[in-house]
């Protein structure tokens, strides 16, 4: 016969129920190697992560990241848990700011948590049940962590490293370290969970036309100055950035809260709203289309302040070009810096750029360099310039100045230190 359980009532106590069990996250485990270590990475989504912690790491700012190191090397190395997140939180921290909190939950009642009154006979039940949990909570984090310290030679070290919350990507640069020896590995992972426009794969880079430098230098000169409405009738904001480099380089080249932006539905707009009546942010909030030949951008990517009126974003297309074996992409970058009302939007509203767009190409260049992940930069001619006295227009009528160039920006997969190209 089958197992009867019975249910205690969940007036008496506080339901926690984790399946560490489920690691089905695995599927998405990206794994890299060389002669001295082999390193596995996956991150949680947040529905990952409350089934398999028994709780909502990412309404605390959480997010679970799953690290598997094999020590193939001779000598110990040890996991610099500071190059996964300088601000990780420890096994019992993270485990600790997830605890039951019944007086919380209260006062997220406000003045209604006098309804609950009836009810107080049943507290003692209640936390001591939230105490059981808790300390449940305390032993799962603790004993699913990776443990720090040295990793012994010939052997294997798999667990979770408690990081910050990011959406959609979340790029990772880990560093091992040795006596008189550091291997570094760099992760671009998808996190299930984020709404993002479906666009078109740029094609591979064997589908694309290998050409010169001078070759690309002439063709990004005399490629079109500025984005589009659709029907390519209208100009836009200009094509003041070229990047060159895969998408999942991109990606890793543009961490540090460069994050991607959701798709425009009613939940991102109800989304909006909100953080525009607070002056709140929005990590990833919606941006508008752009067009380029008619096509949207395939990336789009953005650095938001505190306030959602305020942000640098970029858009970026695929071109048919490769140079170097990698892949040219078209770009736009520019900085809102406050919201006005326009009859050009469906909604009356459009965010102000900051009308010296040359600043926002610029920081590009500056952010990337003290990442070092830029192999070698430039400028070329392109965009044509346009004065401050007599400024072109975007496609909702914010006014823009601009010296002509582009900024173009050759990737490194790993840091480096660029070289000038002498292109302008």
């Amino acid at each position: 016969m089958p197992k009867v359980t019975s249910r205690r009532p969940r007036l008496l106590t506080v339901g926690y129920e984790p399946h560490p069990e489920d690691k089905s996250f695995l599927d998405r485990v990206q794994r890299q190697a060389n002669d001295d270590l082999e390193v596995k990475v996956a991150v949680l989504s947040d529905r990952e992560s409350e089934r398999y912690f028994g709780v909502q790491l990412a309404h605390r700012g959480l997010q679970a990241v799953w690290i598997e190191s094999v020590n193939q090397s001779e000598h110990p190395y040890r996991l610099d848990l500071y190059s996964v997140d300088p601000m990780y939180y420890t096994p019992l921290e993270a485990a600790y700011v997830s605890h039951f909190s019944l007086g919380e939950r209260l006062l997220s009642f406000g003045l209604l948590a006098w309804l609950f009154l009836p009810l107080l006979p049943l507290l003692p039940f209640k936390l001591a049940s939230a105490h059981a949990a808790n300390k449940r909570i305390n032993r799962l984090f603790k004993q699913e962590s990776f443990r720090i310290g040295p990793i012994a030679p010939g052997s294997k070290r798999a667990g979770f490293v408690f990081t910050h919350l990011d959406e959609g990507t979340k790029n990772l640069d880990l560093e091992f370290n040795a006596a008189g020896k550091v291997c570094q590995f760099s992760f671009s992972l998808q996190v299930p969970g984020l709404v993002v426009r479906d666009t078109d794969e740029p094609a591979e880079t064997s589908q694309l036309r290998e050409v010169s430098g001078d070759e690309l230098k002439t063709w990004l000169a005399s490629f079109a100055r500025c984005t589009t409405n659709k029907l390519g009738t209208i100009e836009g904001d200009p094509l003041n950035l070229v990047v060159i480099g895969d998408r999942i380089t991109i990606r890793q080249c543009f961490g540090g809260r460069w994050d991607e932006s959701e798709a425009i539905t009613l939940s991102t707009c109800i989304k909006t709203a909100r953080a525009f009546l607070l002056d709140a942010g929005y990590r990833y909030s919606p941006v508008s289309s752009l067009f380029v030949d008619g096509k949207m951008q395939t990336l789009a990517l953005q650095k938001a302040r505190a306030s959602i009126n305020e942000r640098i974003h970029l858009r970026l297309w695929p071109t048919p070009l490769a140079f170097e074996q990698q892949p040219v992409w078209i770009g736009q970058v520019s900085r809102d810096i406050g919201v006005r009302f326009t009859a050009k939007t469906w909604n009356l509203t459009t965010h102000r750029i900051d009308p010296d767009v040359d600043e926002a190409r610029d920081y590009v260049i500056d952010n990337l360099l003290s990442a070092q992940r830029v192999a070698k930069y430039g400028y070329v001619s392109g965009v044509e310039g346009a004065s401050e006295d007599e400024p072109r227009h975007n496609l909702t009528g914010d006014p823009y100045f601009t010296d002509g160039n582009r900024a173009v920006l050759i990737l490194a997969r790993a840091s480096t230190t660029a070289d000038f190209l002498q292109w302008s």
